[in-house]
């Protein structure tokens, strides 16, 4: 068997042993998992170096075996035609865990990531449409004027926080809560729950411990209860009372795990996205001065990460409904599968901003097929604006360190910075010109007054 990594490489910690190759001009066998010693995707030298771990687990083929958490296993899709095929095919795969779980331990660190709840992602068929329909629906809703004049005003209030300083923490003090500001009053939840929201949800994701996880998903679901029993008692213009007012008519359980997936869908990968992003603009020269005259925008930046550093970067489990052979491995019935949206984003190299290599096409960062992100467009609009506000606020804002010495978060299934220490020329509120105190809307030059959000409507169920 031919070894799995490139002749003189140094392989990541972890890795499976393997024969000697073949004599020179046998035929090279494809390379073959060894499912006793499963790659490690969690640690600081996983946090540190993804990549270097993608292109071991490549050698492989399409699918290698890895450990997400310690003593659970998993196979990861790390091509992207075989991570197209996979998304795509809900006859063969399905999203349901709970034969799974009962495989693994009940208090792994993974298990708030994982474990089945009734909602949009751990269900299939009939259920999956009838929750569906419900987000797409209720986000529907929301304007996209009005949602940018949300980030503004999100933005000018955190930028408020730190301006004078002419230093910011731009991961704790911008890009976290961003996130948190935006969902918050989308779902008519008090801006007092955000702490509270942000350590849960970093519990989560990060699964640094058995007790910590589920301390974390506790602590989040508790939240949610709360946000639920107070708009039963009061309905306003928010997702939450839509929700509750959709026609699939949700049960009081569906209504909270429903919430759940969407705030945690849309607040951690969220500001790893716009963490990521200024960690690049900040970073590249090609942001500022490009041989062109122009430089790159922040949605270059976005589309950049969104290949190359994606902020949810192995997710999507699938479970066989029965053995398949899938791209050459075979895999058994109820077995955990999880793309890699990095892997196989990254298969054909760097590249053009829009197409990194021949042979790819779109990124998969938003998954695809029936299960692809509903409220990708929502997303892209937020980090989007609160990246080109933050920037033209701070308009000679810069990396207050070497971007080499940027520390990364753990986690199996995130790319996201511990913390992104940036500086400026401080801006006050007394100083000439505009400024976010000024409360703009549209732009720091513009003169136009946010205008009030008005969402009151209910959703239809979608044709």
């Amino acid at each position: 068997m031919t070894s799995p990594h490139q002749p003189g490489a140094t392989p990541p910690p972890g890795c499976p042993a393997h024969a000697a190759p073949p004599p020179r001009g046998a035929a090279q066998p494809p390379a073959q998992p060894d499912a006793h010693a499963p790659v490690k995707l969690y640690g600081p030298d996983f946090a540190a170096d993804p990549d270097r771990f993608y292109r071991h687990l490549r050698q492989y083929g399409a699918l290698a075996p890895v450990e997400i958490a310690p003593d659970v296993t998993a196979m990861l899709v790390t091509d992207y035609r075989a991570a197209l095929d996979l998304l795509h095919d809900d006859s063969t795969w399905s999203k349901d865990s709970r034969a799974w779980m009962q495989t693994v331990p009940a208090d792994s660190p993974i298990m708030p990531m994982l474990g089945w709840r009734p909602n949009v992602f751990f269900s299939d068929g009939a259920a999956h449409h009838r929750y569906r329909e419900v987000i797409t629906d209720s986000f529907r809703l929301v304007e996209p004027h009005e949602l940018r004049a949300r980030t503004h005003q999100a933005a000018d209030t955190l930028i408020q926080q730190f301006g004078a300083r002419g230093e910011a923490d731009l991961i704790a003090e911008y890009a976290r809560l961003i996130p948190l500001l935006m969902f918050n009053g989308l779902f008519g939840m008090s801006d007092s729950y955000s702490e509270r929201l942000i350590e849960a949800i970093a519990g989560m994701l990060e699964g640094n411990s058995p007790e910590e996880a589920a301390a974390a998903n506790e602590a989040f679901t508790t939240c949610i209860m709360e946000l639920v029993g107070a708009k039963k008692a009061q309905r306003g213009p928010d997702l939450t009372s839509w929700f509750m007012d959709h026609p699939n008519e949700l049960s009081d359980e569906e209504l909270v795990h429903q919430i759940i997936l969407t705030m945690g869908a849309g607040n951690e990968p969220l500001a790893n996205l716009i963490g990521n992003a200024l960690s690049r603009m900040l970073s590249d020269d090609r942001y500022y001065n490009t041989l062109s005259g122009g430089a790159l925008t922040a949605h270059d930046a976005i589309n950049e990460v969104l290949w190359h550093d994606p902020p949810l970067t192995n997710y999507s489990a699938h479970f066989p409904l029965r053995d398949v052979f899938f791209h050459g491995t075979w895999v058994r019935a109820g077995q955990l599968v999880m793309v890699s949206y990095a892997a196989a984003n990254n298969q054909f190299g760097t590249g053009s901003l829009d197409r990194p290599g021949s042979g790819s096409g779109s990124h998969l960062s938003w998954a695809a097929g029936p299960h692809a992100c509903p409220v990708k467009r929502h997303a892209l609009l937020i980090a989007t604006t609160a990246i080109e506000r933050l920037t033209a606020w701070l308009s000679d804002i810069e990396l207050a360190v070497e971007h080499s010495e940027l520390v990364w978060r753990n986690g199996a299934f995130h790319r996201a910075l511990a913390a992104l220490p940036a500086r400026f020329t401080p801006i006050t509120p007394d100083q000439a010109g505009a400024t976010p105190w000024h409360n703009r809307d549209s732009s720091p030059s513009s003169s136009t007054r946010s205008e009030p959000i008005s969402t009151e409507r209910r959703p239809a169920s979608a044709s």
